[in-house]
């Protein structure tokens, strides 16, 4: 990446974060987001903004260097998809047909079809990305940041709603809920089957959403069942940036393909991957059997333990913030 585009990314990334000249939403609070054209919604949680210190302790059980020194973030509001993204929603932006023939089914027309149809799309995947560990209620795995950026920007066509990934700071704040112990229920290890699904309960697959208790802010599967993308690059060292000053939050921009953060642990990890503070960088391994030269710049093969959520900043940015937040290129994997 040239120093000029990386500057104009820095540049967009402070105002998605500081929503210079935004315009607020009136009535904060939890709501259902109704998704036109479909029997699909999806349930957004208000989270509010404060203070918190990131990161964990040198004490920790499980504690890694990248998780430190704490330092302290100020979170401005946000909301936050109460669960995991769903097969049924993603397959709707996945596949042009379906979104088409549930219009059809669910209203006489869909008005938002033709932005929709604007909206770049993956490219059809070789082989069911499920592999048959359940489809209804399941949370969507397998895409690749880009692909999750891109339903992002089809949901936006499809609502009118920004949308995006959730910083790594929102992530554990939101995941934390007002919380300093190494999970949002406690320290008690013991009490991890009750609220998250991982190799201690999984059986070797993930499970449909929703089906552990909740963080106390009301979110569901934020420790475990698939391990989810952030906004951020992964840098080892990012916290002792920002504690020394030479980087400011709320992130770090994206300027290669590897590796990502990527947070909650998932199915196929052990207890300490779940913890708040735990970060899990992407890899090239994630696409290791994509046959595909280059490899696809939308699919992980290899990754059936990697989805996301969504969240919607509680004071939109402007119009050209959004259009660039959305009409990102994808970083070519040779």
């Amino acid at each position: 990446m040239s120093p000029k585009h990386l500057l104009s990314t820095v540049a967009l990334l402070i105002e998605l974060a500081v929503v210079a000249n935004a315009q607020t939403t009136t009535d904060f609070k939890s709501y259902t987001q109704v998704v036109p054209g479909s029997n699909q919604t999806y349930a957004m949680v208000a989270i509010p903004g404060g203070k918190f210190m990131m990161g964990s302790p040198a004490t920790e059980k499980g504690h890694k260097p990248d998780e430190g020194p704490q330092h302290n973030v100020t979170i401005e509001p946000f909301y936050m998809g109460k669960y995991e993204v769903t097969w049924d929603l993603y397959d709707l932006f996945a596949f042009t047909n379906m979104e088409k023939e549930m219009a059809a089914k669910y209203t006489e027309s869909d008005a938002n079809l033709p932005k929709t149809d604007a909206t770049t799309r993956p490219s059809p995947p070789y082989v069911d990305m499920s592999f048959g560990m359940g489809r209804a209620g399941y949370p969507a795995i397998n895409m690749t940041q880009y692909a999750a950026i891109k339903f992002c920007a089809w949901l936006y066509a499809k609502t009118g709603v920004f949308y995006r990934l959730p910083t790594e700071a929102e992530w554990e704040y939101a995941c934390r809920a007002n919380t300093t112990t190494p999970y949002s229920f406690g320290a008690d290890v013991k009490k991890l089957g009750e609220y998250a699904v991982f190799t201690g309960n999984s059986d070797g697959a993930y499970k449909k959403v929703g089906t552990k208790k909740p963080n106390p802010f009301g979110l569901y599967d934020m420790h475990g069942n698939v391990v989810e993308w952030t906004q951020d690059q992964y840098m080892e060292d990012y916290y002792k940036q920002v504690a020394s000053g030479k980087v400011k939050e709320p992130y770090a921009p994206t300027t290669t393909l590897y590796p990502n953060s990527t947070r909650g642990g998932s199915w196929d990890d052990g207890a300490e991957v779940l913890r708040s503070a735990a970060r899990t960088p992407s890899a090239p391994a994630w696409k290791v059997l994509d046959p595909q030269s280059p490899k696809s710049d939308w699919w992980l093969t290899s990754a059936s333990f990697v989805g996301f959520r969504i969240v919607r900043p509680a004071k939109t940015p402007s119009e050209a913030a959004i259009k660039a937040y959305y009409d990102i290129k994808p970083i070519k994997d040779y």
